[in-house]
């Protein structure tokens, strides 16, 4: 008899040397190395080497790699054209995703890369250019000017200068890097098996991530962290928190940002997020998000056994750095840019189509077909 798992839960549908995500345990590695130790000693950049070629890079590598990257951060004409002319109410995730499929209507081999395969270079251009498009829309959107993309900036900071049209200090930078690494990759969560889904077509890269990306957008998934905002700003103050804890719970109303799918203890991003929070409240002198933040979380601990994840706490960071609610999701989509790469390129390089069963549940085989005037 076949087995049913709704929504493949407990399914091992590939092997991947990319992330291990113990949920039992409360553990997230990337290529072998601990989440805790990448934040303590690596930058974004050398993640994302990792997670290319599984192994950290040395000094020329990682240099050689941000040259790539800063290389590649100009938009076609025609890529910015429509980002002028996007609706100012239109979505930014959907701005993303429509503009990442736009890129591929574009040449991406450069005669000087030939050592590298086509898809190696679309990944370089994606994550070098999906936070160009994110940043340009936010401007666009409220009639700004778009700056010139610069070349001595690292990802992190790059972004926020497009965003701001200043530079970022170094505790900002800081901070949305650590966010970058923590979100960059998490196994086969539902955008990343998207896009492997796509990509086991052997459909090209733009395709396998505008669907990601489609699929991250979701509330159940990369749109969490907004839906975090909302509900503290629903709430309204730390004096309001256990009231509506209570009245959500005794109407089943969901609490973004709490539990998850696969982690059945606390989240090992959490604390990460959870401290550059505290920091920058107190900096900001602005305390009263994470105090709200932290009540909740200590109910839903207290009242359900259920932990805050990585959206809960990434939604008062980004809030901090002054980033607008409704890009926490594109910023989602930067970082996880590593990830999804990565993992499209290991599908292509041992490929197998996914093509699961089903089990049929509808009306009897065979049923005839009524007249239509008898139906």
């Amino acid at each position: 008899m076949p087995v049913i798992s709704r929504g493949l839960e407990g399914i091992v549908a590939a092997e991947s040397r990319l992330g291990n995500v113990n949920g039992a345990e409360g553990s997230l590695h990337y290529c072998g190395y601990s989440i805790d130790e990448l934040v303590e000693h690596c930058c974004y950049e050398e993640v994302v080497y990792l997670l290319w070629h599984n192994r950290l890079p040395k000094l020329s590598e990682l240099k050689e790699l941000k040259t790539g990257l800063r290389a590649e951060r100009e938009l076609p004409a025609g890529v910015i054209d429509f980002i002028k002319s996007a609706p100012r109410n239109a979505r930014p995730i959907d701005v993303m995703r429509t503009a990442v499929s736009m890129l591929g209507c574009y040449d991406t081999v450069r005669g000087d890369l030939l050592s590298m395969t086509e898809n190696e270079q679309i990944a370089i251009k994606l994550t070098s250019q999906i936070g160009v498009i994110a940043a340009y829309f936010h401007r666009a959107r409220r009639g700004l000017e778009l700056p010139p993309v610069r070349k001595d900036l690292g990802e992190a900071a790059h972004f926020l200068y497009l965003l701001t049209g200043e530079e970022p200090t170094p505790d900002a930078e800081k901070t949305l890097d650590v966010a970058y690494i923590l979100h960059a990759e998490h196994g086969f969560n539902a955008s990343t098996f998207t896009a492997r889904v796509v990509s086991s077509t052997l459909s090209d890269m733009y395709s396998a991530i505008s669907a990601a990306i489609g699929a991250l957008k979701g509330p159940l998934h990369g749109g969490a962290n907004e839906g975090v905002i909302h509900m503290l700003e629903e709430i309204g103050s730390l004096d309001q928190v256990d009231r509506w804890v209570e009245d959500a719970l005794a109407n089943k109303r969901k609490i973004m940002g709490i539990g998850h799918r696969v982690y059945k203890v606390l989240d090992p991003r959490a604390p990460h997020l959870k401290k550059m929070a505290v920091k920058l409240s107190d900096e900001l002198g602005e305390a009263k998000w994470i105090m709200m933040s932290e009540r909740i979380a200590e109910m839903m601990s207290e009242r359900k056994g259920l932990n805050a994840n990585v959206d809960f706490y990434s939604a008062t960071v980004y809030h901090s750095l002054g980033i607008p609610t409704d890009l926490f999701t594109p910023i989602f989509a930067i970082s996880r840019m590593s990830g999804w790469t990565a993992h499209v390129l290991e599908q292509n390089a041992d490929n197998r189509l996914f093509r699961p069963l089903s089990e049929y549940i509808g009306r009897s085989l065979g049923t005839p077909v009524p007249p239509i005037n008898e139906r």
